[in-house]
């Protein structure tokens, strides 16, 4: 007997809703979050099924202890995008209703019927899982410190444009410790070669010193059209309280790439992304993270690209045939995966050569990066496969032309 289970959770507490495999309901309710909930879980399939592996459980989620507990238990958890979900609803009731127990009840429905449309949740390691939670908080401060620095741009534009012509990077150190005692224009005109000269040393730089203090001495000093006082002031306290706070979001996003250096190299898959043209510690990381490790996770080279989202889709009806870019994709791995194609231009002769090949047949910067990403997915992916390090000679020579297409 299969018993097919929905499970809509929400963060105190998951609806379930538990069927046949003709559709029938068998069981159901709201169970707490944490040990007394999966507890209960367990007490309701336990008089249904002999062997774990005969309860399949659609959730709308592939993270967290709850999940956790449900894979480590023996179920079949298949991890349904909410948007799968939202469309699945929809072919089965146009009124527009929603609730708790009636989207456990689509999951529940979903899982009996479609889920060999759906991946089931992997079986990472515990290495790669908490390479993937460093990862994603790395990013998630990186794209955080991006918004603080395009306030504190933004802020500058308004009242101080000699400090934007004379910082282009303003998360760089450099930037952050002078502007830190010369938040107005009149602070910076003022600053005097030692002061700029001692700014520098504590923001940690230690060489060129002289190039650069001249450099900025003569931007703070150019005159530029100025606002009024009250506005001045005002904006000098954004900017300090600004780069307060990047300054801090840099200290922790070193400490964290420092945490992810260590857990990477500890991963016995590091060794293969790492010996890959164009890919470090940090792209490694997070390509690592967002893929897994599970060896069984995708069926084919294609089932890979596809979830990078590298991968092309094709739209075809009647007469009609395009092929376009993956819209619906994870961010988190199709970035990393583009700059590292970019990364390969100039670590990898091959990659070049396929990156030129694509801008010759009229393929814009972007398009050719895509397909050299989705080049070196495949490759990433045989590598794997076979648990042997990359070879450009192996990976590129069948690509190469031939003496006669040289001559043609």
């Amino acid at each position: 007997m299969l018993v097919c289970v929905g499970d809509d959770w929400s963060e105190d507490g998951h609806d379930v809703w538990l069927m046949d495999e003709s559709g029938a309901r068998l069981a159901g309710g709201r169970l707490p979050e944490g040990v007394e909930g999966m507890a209960r879980f367990h007490e309701m399939v336990a008089g249904l099924v002999s062997d774990p592996s005969e309860v399949v459980i659609g959730i709308e989620t592939d993270r967290g202890l709850w999940v956790e507990a449900l894979t480590g238990a023996g179920y079949q958890v298949y991890a349904i995008n909410p948007r799968s979900v939202a469309r699945y609803r929809e072919r089965h009731s146009v009124s527009g209703a929603k609730s708790d127990t009636g989207d456990a009840k689509v999951l529940a429905d979903l899982v009996r019927t479609d889920r060999h449309n759906h991946r089931q949740v992997a079986g990472d390691t515990p290495e790669s899982e908490a390479i993937k939670v460093l990862a994603r908080a790395h990013q998630n401060l990186v794209w955080e410190r991006t918004r603080h620095v395009n306030r504190l741009r933004s802020a500058l534009r308004e009242y101080y444009p000699q400090a934007l012509a004379t910082f282009p990077q303003l998360a760089h150190r450099d930037a952050l410790a002078v502007l830190a005692v010369a938040s107005t224009p009149t602070l910076g005109a003022a600053l005097s070669r030692t002061q700029i000269r001692a700014a520098l040393r504590r923001g940690g730089r230690q060489r060129n010193l002289d190039t650069h203090i001249d450099r900025i001495h003569t931007g703070l000093r150019t005159q530029a059209l100025a606002a009024p006082v009250p506005v001045t002031e005002a904006f000098g306290a954004v900017t300090k309280a600004e780069i307060a706070v990047i300054s801090a979001l840099n200290r922790q996003i070193d400490d964290l790439e420092t945490g992810m250096a260590h857990s990477f190299e500890q991963h016995p898959d590091a060794g293969i992304y790492l010996s890959l043209p164009g890919i470090g510690i940090v792209l490694g990381v997070r390509v690592l993270g967002e893929f897994g490790d599970d060896p069984d996770r995708y069926a084919d080279v294609k089932s890979r690209r596809n979830y990078a989202g590298t991968s092309p889709v094709t739209i075809a009806s009647g007469k009609s045939l395009t092929v376009t870019s993956r819209w619906v994709r994870n961010n988190r791995l199709y970035d990393p995966l583009i700059r590292w194609a970019f990364c390969s231009l100039t670590a990898s002769p091959g990659a070049r050569a396929f990156y030129q090949q694509k801008r010759a047949l009229g393929l814009t910067h972007h398009q050719a990066l895509r397909a050299l990403a989705n080049r070196l997915v495949g490759i990433l992916h045989g590598c794997l496969k076979t648990h042997t390090p990359y070879n450009e000679h192996t990976a590129w020579a069948h690509r190469q032309p031939t003496p006669q297409q040289h001559a043609a």
